[in-house]
């Protein structure tokens, strides 16, 4: 009988914890890159932009992609199909754009884990020919979250994705 408690014990644990844990969390990064906000804002909202400048979307060279509806409108889909696990398999829909402000995403993940995840870019002035980008990512806790820490994962690749961007908009004759 005892063993039995511990068993379930340890089968509930998870869930107990997740019920005084978050149930959202959010992710943002911030850059500031040497160009107009218009051109940056411009390019962002184009999503086969991605393939540039997006960590994930660079982790596999063979990963399939399908484009449907106008790219840079909303409505348009990007879906991805990788054999890599973290690349993984799933879409991103162009819900909403608030022209030269703000651009939103919904991203349904199918692999390596099933998700729907909210994200966005607000693109600002930040002087003279200068734009700051800020990449908010929006999820809801799940079970997997405990054990790993998306803020590190996520962030770090999010960060390495805006490097890139600003890498690629302010020396674009090197690309």
């Amino acid at each position: 009988m005892t063993i039995l408690i511990i068993i379930l014990g340890i089968i509930a644990l998870p869930f107990i914890i997740a019920i005084f844990t978050k149930k959202e969390y959010t992710i943002t990064r911030t850059i500031v890159i040497d160009k107009p906000k218009r051109e940056v804002f411009n390019y962002l909202t184009f999503q086969k932009n991605q393939d540039y400048y997006n960590k994930w979307v660079m982790r596999d060279p063979n990963m399939k992609k399908t484009f449907t509806g106008t790219d840079g409108s909303v409505g348009s889909i990007y879906a991805w199909d990788s054999k890599d696990k973290g690349a993984g398999a799933g879409e991103q829909e162009l819900k909403k754009i608030q022209i030269g402000e703000r651009i939103d995403y919904e991203i349904r993940f199918e692999r390596p884990f099933k998700a729907i995840t909210p994200a966005y870019f607000i693109t600002e002035d930040a002087g003279e020919n200068q734009t700051k980008v800020q990449w908010y990512f929006i999820n809801q806790m799940n079970i997997v979250c405990l054990f790993i820490n998306f803020e590190k994962v996520l962030g770090t690749d999010m960060g390495t994705s805006l490097i890139n961007l600003k890498t690629i908009l302010e020396n674009p004759t090197n690309n």
